[in-house]
């Protein structure tokens, strides 16, 4: 199956909140925007941030292997160089990033991961496979 772009929209506090975040700290693209929403391209994928207020769940996180992690969350899977470059930037910056965590370790699907909280409170993570061809492997 040939690989294509998401697309996920998402509600919103600000604007330029978040294009300064997701532009300015994580180096995204923008797209097509208005005062009321705003597109943006985070490693060939459509993210549209509309202006709207609070998403909320009831259940905030779940327990993988020995880590407590966000429920709702998205992400974007990136090659090792790209991981390790991002991961960097970040822990130089002012943004609070969780610290590097290995799951499945010597197991179909190893990977790297790393979140950071955008200014709606939304958690993104980075993850980079050992190998990539895991990345669905059951």
């Amino acid at each position: 199956m040939k690989n294509f772009p998401f697309h996920l929209s998402l509600p919103c506090h600000s604007i330029s909140k978040t294009r300064d975040f997701y532009v300015q700290t994580l180096g995204a693209r923008q797209g097509r925007n208005t005062t009321t929403w705003l597109d943006i391209d985070l490693f060939g994928n459509q993210i549209t941030f509309t202006k709207s207020g609070d998403f909320n769940f009831s259940y905030k996180s779940y327990k993988f292997e020995d880590s407590v992690l966000p429920a709702f969350h998205f992400g974007v899977v990136v090659d090792s160089s790209t991981w390790n470059s991002l991961y960097r930037k970040l822990e130089l910056s002012a943004e609070e990033i969780s610290s590097e965590t290995n799951f499945l370790s010597n197991k179909k699907g190893e990977h790297r991961s790393f979140f950071i909280a955008d200014p709606n409170g939304y958690k993104v993570e980075f993850k980079c496979f050992k190998k990539f061809a895991d990345i669905f492997a059951q």
